[in-house]
């Protein structure tokens, strides 16, 4: 198995068998699955280049690097400042291990030729790793032999590993947070838990909106606050965008009024009417719990047509479990089931399936009467409805059980 620490300090022996100098550091261009050592960087006299092509070694064994030049006819590499530096931008950071779904510090890193080629396979996440860069790794094997245990390499292959610092030199680890987008935004949510202010908003920035958003709502208020509060106006607003309306009015009702005021000013308006709507109900009721992304649709339709209507609306919606009905001025009157509408003739006037007597609660119930209802008729929703029971809202089991459970239990139980 060969390793960065093999190389770094290893002596540099040119094709006369002069001794130029040092290996600083190994330099590799990023690609996909695993990248391609280029260039090494080196410690020797004021004369020589800093970097040097990989095409100028001939092999590397033994604590020494051969090349297959004299040391006089070395040049300067012209793409490292481009490329990443192995030692300095990736070895002791924090990475996320995508399979594990962990956040992980980088030892030692492997590498292995491939076709002619040196390239970077996997991140040595172990003790032993740490203990080779001490040169202790021998010690560690002889120590274990002694107490009859196992030394085992603890490696990460390199494409399920998706580093977390959006700095300078991490831009070059990536073009965006890939690996880790694809995981469950709970699994995301988890590991940001895990991380500082500054990696947290590293790891958000390199999200598009839509899983930022439904990242973020898997934290906590306190972390929401502290990562939104350094992103720029116009990715905050675009995250905004992508939250669940009461999300995002939940965030926005705890900034002061300006602050407010300038995020809803760069959203889009649609999203904008919606939270600002949102923002005029109280936090501790029904109205401050609700969402506006439901489906309602008016009395005169027929199943045919409100299925029509369901599958256009869907997307935008958080349940659709229930459909509303409700009429011309948004009055509810009934509630119809999926199951009623698939199985229904399509021609069937809804009006003859709803249920007309809808659980509901008003705008300004309590959350724990909320719960309460929810969990007596056993409803994944409620609507939300003003003094003339027109619907203006709902809220969903998650949301009204959030309110009644304690922290450490909310968590767990998003996880089920």
């Amino acid at each position: 198995m060969i390793f960065l620490t093999d190389f770094l300090r290893a002596d540099i022996v040119d094709i006369n068998q002069q001794r130029a100098g040092t290996v600083k550091d190994l330099i590799v261009r990023m690609r996909e699955p695993y990248p391609i050592v280029t260039a090494f960087a080196i410690r020797g006299g004021k004369h020589l280049p800093r970097t040097i092509d990989w095409g100028a070694v001939r092999a590397g064994e033994n604590n020494e690097l051969s090349l297959n030049v004299p040391t006089t006819a070395l040049r300067e590499y012209p793409r490292a400042s481009s490329e990443t530096w192995l030692s300095r931008d990736i070895l002791d950071r924090q990475i996320v291990d995508t399979d594990g779904r962990r956040v992980v510090r980088v030892n030692d890193l492997q590498l292995q030729v491939v076709n002619g080629s040196l390239v970077l396979i996997g991140v040595d996440i172990g003790t032993r790793g740490l203990l080779r860069r001490l040169g202790l790794e021998s010690t560690g094997r002889r120590l274990t032999r002694v107490f009859h245990r196992n030394f085992p390499h603890k490696i990460i292959s390199w494409d399920v590993v998706d580093p977390v610092r959006s700095d300078q030199s991490s831009v070059k680890l990536r073009i965006s947070h890939r690996k880790l987008g694809k995981m469950h935004p709970a699994d995301i949510a988890e590991i940001v838990s895990q991380l500082g202010s500054t990696d947290r908003a590293a790891i958000i920035q390199g999200l598009d909106a839509e899983t930022a958003a439904e990242t973020l709502e898997e934290t906590s208020d306190e972390i929401q606050a502290q990562i939104l509060a350094t992103l720029d106006d116009e990715q905050t607003a675009d995250i905004l965008e992508a939250m669940s309306p009461d999300e995002a009015a939940d965030f926005l009702g705890d900034l002061p009024e300006d602050r407010r005021e300038e995020l809803i000013a760069k959203m889009e308006q649609e999203e904008a009417e919606d939270v600002t709507e949102l923002l005029t109900y109280e936090d501790n009721t029904a109205g401050g719990l609700m969402t506006t992304e439901y489906v309602s649709v008016p009395s005169t339709l027929t199943a045919e047509e409100t299925i029509a209507e369901i599958r256009l609306r869907a997307p935008s919606a958080e349940s659709i479990y229930y459909v509303y009905v409700i009429d011309e001025m948004e009055h509810l009157l009934g509630v119809l089931s999926l199951r009623d509408l698939i199985v229904a003739a399509q021609d069937t006037p809804i009006t003859s399936l709803m249920i007309e007597r809808v659980v509901a609660v008003p705008t300004d119930a309590e959350p724990e009467d909320v719960a309460a209802v929810i969990a007596k008729y056993n409803l994944l929703a409620i609507p939300v409805v003003d003094e003339e029971d027109r619907i203006q809202g709902i809220v969903t089991i998650d949301d009204a059980m959030d309110t009644v459970m304690p922290q450490g239990m909310r968590r767990r139980a998003r996880l089920l």
